[in-house]
């Protein structure tokens, strides 16, 4: 049995030559970025095709279908892949393969329950929004369990096993597109999305040549206690507080605001595609920093955040000289509404990139009481934010509230971390005795 390092324990490795290890370091980003790109074709992809097919009000009803897929993917990852990538990252292959086998168990049967659940609330619902999350339902096990894949993947350092696994879904996703532009619902897109995600997952299994065992999914939740339920409530509270803000603008303003938000995010989709893919692999590299050179592990996490934020400001300066006949082209009639709200979005995604390098810096920690603090404030700021924003300025005020409060989440996830690394620090010194 491998043993687990305690809340703020990492084992210290002896480290390798330095080129070496830059030119590892490089791969295994380079990797994620690849991996990121993939995943991030099939989800733009996806969101244009829908915004050009269906108009704003059906973009608004698939986008709170896709936000309540962010919440239970977060719960998945909280109690599945993110205990994993911190505690089985470059380990022996045995030790691995017994922790992806249980990860992917547990994904796969979370999958399982909150699709029952979301399939019951869609036939309660009914109308627009019930057909959506009745076949979000359905496919939630196999979207969970090819995410779960990736993560199992890069927590091995095989990058580009999860990068064959994307593009997989991405070449299933064509011919499922096609038939859902025929039928030309909502819920036909939910279905190709879905359906071409679980090609991907069956297919996960036969590059690792590992079965997902639900059965040993109590075990898992056991031993990963400590972690895992922090990061559950840490997920969930990220993903509900965007969920929360996206049924609150939809109540206040339409669900036209809610199409034109997600139109908004959809501009920033390349460059969500490299944060996303840097977000991969961030935390076993912050981890493989804190083993092997724990001195350099502040300078890494701002150098990470720092060029993240950066380049969303880049992007984000992109946009603005964005013709509107080039806006029209790629989103439709969303253009004009997700156009104004370019800006806030922008300043938005490089306070989040900049609170990312913070972030993985206290999961390498394994600092989860602080960073479950840093995520709890940011996503109460940001619900907060949003909606106190629609009430005041509609669809703008609640994109500049929720960019403001994103800003001032990022400010406390570098607060907590400065004062980990000082407890570490400061726990790291031998006492020495006077008398």
């Amino acid at each position: 049995m491998t043993s687990m390092p305690v809340e703020g324990e990492n084992p210290q490795t002896v480290a390798p030559p330095a080129g070496s290890a830059r030119r590892a370091l490089v791969g295994r980003l380079s990797w994620g970025l690849a991996d990121q790109a993939a995943s991030s074709i099939s989800n733009f992809a996806v969101g244009i095709y829908v915004a050009r097919s269906l108009g704003v009000t059906a973009f608004g009803v698939f986008s709170l279908a896709w936000v309540t897929y962010g919440v239970v993917l977060n719960v998945s990852r909280g109690l599945a892949t993110d205990p994993l990538v911190v505690r089985f990252s470059g380990v022996p292959d045995a030790s691995w393969r017994g922790a992806v086998a249980r990860s992917t168990g547990t994904a796969l049967g979370v999958g399982t329950a909150m699709g029952a659940v979301s399939l019951a609330a869609g036939l309660g619902l009914g109308g627009r929004l019930g057909p959506a999350f009745v076949c979000l339902g359905v496919m939630l096990p196999g979207l969970l369990l090819q995410d779960a894949w990736r993560f199992s993947f890069f927590a091995a350092g095989n990058g580009r096993k999860a990068f064959l696994n994307d593009v997989v879904w991405c070449v299933a996703l064509v011919p499922a597109m096609v038939l859902a532009a025929h039928v030309g619902t909502v819920a036909a897109f939910v279905l190709a999305w879905g359906a071409s995600a679980a090609v991907a997952a069956a297919y996960g299994c036969l590059q690792s040549g590992i079965r997902p065992r639900m059965a040993g999914a109590r075990g898992w939740l056991r031993e990963q206690r400590d972690l895992g339920y922090r990061y559950l409530v840490e997920n969930v509270s990220l993903s509900g507080a965007s969920q929360l803000r996206a049924y609150g603008l939809g109540a206040i303003a339409g669900v036209g605001a809610v199409g034109a938000v997600r139109g908004a995010e959809l501009l920033m989709g390349p460059f969500l595609a490299v944060l996303m893919g840097l977000s991969l692999v961030t935390v076993p590299e912050a981890a493989r920093v804190l083993r092997q050179a724990p001195h350099r592990l502040g300078p890494f996490c701002l150098l990470l955040g720092g060029g993240q934020a950066a380049g969303a400001l880049l992007w984000g300066g992109t946009l603005l000289l964005m013709p509107d006949r080039l806006g029209e082209l790629v989103l439709g009639g969303v253009w004009h509404s997700a156009a104004q709200l370019i800006v806030p979005i922008t300043l938005g995604v490089a306070g989040a990139g900049l609170g990312t390098g913070a972030a993985a810096g206290l999961r390498a920690l394994g600092a989860a009481r602080r960073s479950l603090r840093c995520q709890l404030f940011a996503s109460a700021c940001y619900v907060g934010g949003g909606l106190g924003g629609a009430a005041v300025a509609g669809t703008v005020g609640s994109a500049w509230g929720a960019a403001a409060a994103t800003v001032s989440g990022s400010a406390v996830w570098w607060l907590q971390l400065r004062s980990a690394l000082r407890e570490r620090h400061h726990n790291s010194v031998p006492e020495v005795r006077t008398s």
